[in-house]
């Protein structure tokens, strides 16, 4: 299995699988409409991973990371991600309702899902900041973190949009408040907390592994060159009339 996982047909396996997976949630959603609204950003998602896979494939720990969370945003779809029933689910499992178990009054699955986004897809964002912007030291483990806040701002846009553009049950299906006026913010929190905690734990491995982590940290930080602004400007100014 070591060998495999370190294959080039390792994600070509993980698409496969996922194909699978997609196909069997597919049969009977719960509300139709709100399951080809969700995976709309699926589509699109997929698209750009496959068309970009020779140009810039990703390691095979992201393509595990992405999978998972596309695997947990496909049950979500399925059946409207408040009425996900996960408590049925432990339930017949295990004997209680994790509902009552935890105290929790709503469905909660909607916060598993956005937490995953930081947690899983904080990697291969790093991955991106490190192969193609140079991304070096601390703002390895930052620029993850401020950008999946950003696009975790960004989904919660489009939610917004969504409900406002369709309203009636598919907008509330697609945003899925359920009564809560900080559902938004919620969300956004958790996300923020995922990543942070995904790259605490990149960074951890690094530092006890990495003999250079407390130097490139510390030139990562290290000023480089002069103020910009005006001055940059009246450089380039003046460079243009030579």
């Amino acid at each position: 299995m070591p060998g495999f996982f370190h294959s080039p047909r390792y994600p070509r396996f993980l698409l496969g699988l996922y194909v699978l997976w997609f196909l069997a949630w597919a049969y009977q959603p719960w509300v139709f409409s709100d399951w080809v609204l969700e995976h709309s950003l699926t589509v699109v998602w997929l698209g750009f991973l496959i068309a970009t896979h020779r140009r810039f494939p990703f390691s095979n720990i992201s393509y595990t990371l992405i999978f998972v969370h596309l695997c947990l945003h496909t049950v979500g779809a399925h059946y409207t991600y408040a009425l996900v029933p996960y408590n049925d689910w432990t339930q017949a499992a295990f004997g209680f309702r994790l509902n009552d178990l935890l105290g929790f009054e709503r469905n909660h699955y909607d916060r598993l899902v956005h937490f995953s986004f930081g947690l899983l897809l904080a990697y291969p964002v790093r991955e991106v900041f490190l192969r193609v912007a140079g991304a070096k030291g601390f703002w390895g483990y930052y620029l993850p973190v401020d950008l999946t806040m950003s696009f975790s701002m960004l989904y919660e846009l489009i939610e917004w949009a969504a409900a406002e553009l369709f309203g009636g049950e598919l907008g509330q299906a697609y945003l899925g408040l359920q009564g809560d006026v900080w559902d938004a913010h919620k969300d956004m929190a958790l996300a923020t907390c995922g990543a942070i905690i995904s790259m605490s734990v990149v960074a951890f491995i690094n530092w006890k592994f990495n003999k250079q982590f407390g130097e490139e940290m510390r030139r990562s930080l290290a000023i480089k060159g002069g103020p910009l602004g005006e001055r940059k400007l009246a450089e380039m100014m003046k460079e243009r009339d030579q």
